[in-house]
């Protein structure tokens, strides 16, 4: 039986960590500041800013929200991100996606100042993660990366696959696990004979968005499952990528969904928050 990796307490030990650095930041007169930007009414992404607006006040950050209506226009966006730019008080700009149809949301992210994309999904970021010169990492495969290092997994020599190459998650997740010296396969719609790949896995993370996909005869024995996906059943509940109950036997540490990778993804963005606050005040 698989040991179950919680991303819930792992995520409260490093919330608990950030909460302590900024109160010693605000002895130096320093307050992280995260803007978060969302406009439309689209549920999921009301969820996820009241979420991240609350992990802000729980850390002590300084936390400006600005929700704008559906039919905003690329002008107007566009001047509010340039106006955060020049706001000595705000250190991470998040614009919550996905926008309405009619904007672009590389038009938008390409605006955010390089210094405060906390989401480090910038073009100028993304090569900083490619060459393993960064600033930031975006949140979801930094948290999987956490969460590995926190349960005791060496990524050192290990054959590493990742289903799914999102820009999102896939792509830079292949890159960080390459940078802590794995050997790293990255699967998609096209890849032929995707079971004989995932079951040479030592360490297998699935982001590909399809409930259950991953099944108990496509992983190895001993094998360490992250699993990034977050979908809903037709009987409305939350499943990941992964086929729970046919994996979780075989293998050594697995991640639920939910309690796994998702608490982990808003605790990277508060650090990155932090780590942008130390930078403009000199201290990092």
């Amino acid at each position: 039986m698989a040991k179950i990796i919680d991303g819930k307490q792992i995520s409260k030990e490093v919330r608990a960590e950030i909460a302590a650095e900024c109160a010693a930041l605000k002895e130096k007169g320093i307050v992280p500041g995260l803007a978060v930007i969302i406009v439309g009414t689209d549920p999921a992404s009301q969820v996820y800013v009241r979420n991240k607006k609350k992990a802000c006040e729980e850390v002590g950050f300084h936390s400006e929200v600005y929700e704008l209506p559906e039919e905003t226009t690329e002008a107007e966006l566009l001047a509010l991100v340039e106006r955060l730019n020049g706001d000595s008080a705000i250190h991470g700009i998040l614009v919550q996606l996905p926008l309405p149809k009619h904007l672009d949301d590389k038009i938008i992210i390409d605006h955010i100042d390089p210094e405060k994309d906390v989401d480090a999904f910038h073009p100028v970021n993304v090569g900083k993660i490619m060459i393993g010169d960064y600033d930031f990492l975006p949140c979801t495969p930094a948290g999987v990366m956490v969460l590995l290092e926190k349960s005791g997994v060496d990524v050192s020599g290990k054959e590493c696959v990742v289903v799914g190459r999102s820009n999102i998650v896939g792509k830079p997740q292949a890159m960080l696990l390459l940078h802590a010296n794995g050997t790293v396969t990255v699967c998609h719609s096209r890849t032929k004979n995707l079971a004989e790949v995932t079951r040479r896995a030592d360490i297998l993370v699935a982001a590909v968005g399809k409930a259950d996909f991953i099944t108990g005869d496509m992983v190895k024995e001993g094998a360490v499952v992250i699993d990034v996906g977050m979908n809903r059943r037709a009987d409305g509940k939350l499943t990941g990528d992964v086929d729970f109950a046919t994996v979780e036997p075989k293998v050594s540490l697995i991640t639920p969904v939910p309690g796994g990778v998702g608490p982990m993804t808003i605790t990277m963005l508060l650090r990155n928050t932090l780590t942008s606050a130390k930078r403009h005040a000199g201290v990092l």
